[in-house]
């Protein structure tokens, strides 16, 4: 699939190292990339404006704040029409325990990253919120063991 962004080699380096560690200075980006301080910011500023950097942002680790229970949630639809689609998307920015959503393909419509302080508040939210959210048909869970994995979302080389 070709690139929907022309990019070189130093705006891949670009990228590798802010997603690494979105805090770093650009005097010591442009070093680590090969290049000067002034051409670095110009360079991070074209991948802002264009989209590419959607924005900066804290890591959290939700355990040392409480939040224990991480598990994934299948919804499936009655209706999949546009309208309906949109609704239940909506929906989900509305509820804080769903840090992360998806329209997904196959047996289900939607698929929900819920983050909980324990599994009594994750257990209410499925019952109490998506179960009796409108067009609603199946809501099927999987709790988390363990993250083995967590690195940036996009891989770059």
């Amino acid at each position: 699939m070709p690139l929907k962004a022309d990019l070189d080699a130093i705006d891949w380096k670009i990228l590798r190292e802010l997603q690494q560690e979105g805090r770093i200075t650009n005097v010591e980006l442009s070093r680590r990339v090969g290049i000067s301080a002034p051409p670095c910011l110009r360079r991070v500023k074209r991948l802002e404006d264009a989209g590419i950097i959607r924005g900066y942002r804290a890591l959290l680790n939700a355990p040392a704040l409480g939040l224990d229970v991480v598990a994934f949630c299948l919804i499936g639809l009655n209706h999949q029409s546009d309208a309906e689609l949109k609704a239940f998307a909506d929906r989900t920015r509305t509820w804080p325990i769903v840090r992360a959503a998806w329209m997904v393909s196959g047996e289900s419509d939607f698929m929900l990253h819920c983050v909980a302080r324990d599994l009594a508040t994750f257990q209410a939210f499925v019952i109490e919120e998506l179960t009796s959210t409108p067009n609603v048909d199946t809501v099927r869970t999987a709790l988390t063991i363990r993250q083995v994995k967590d690195e940036g979302v996009v891989a770059i080389g």
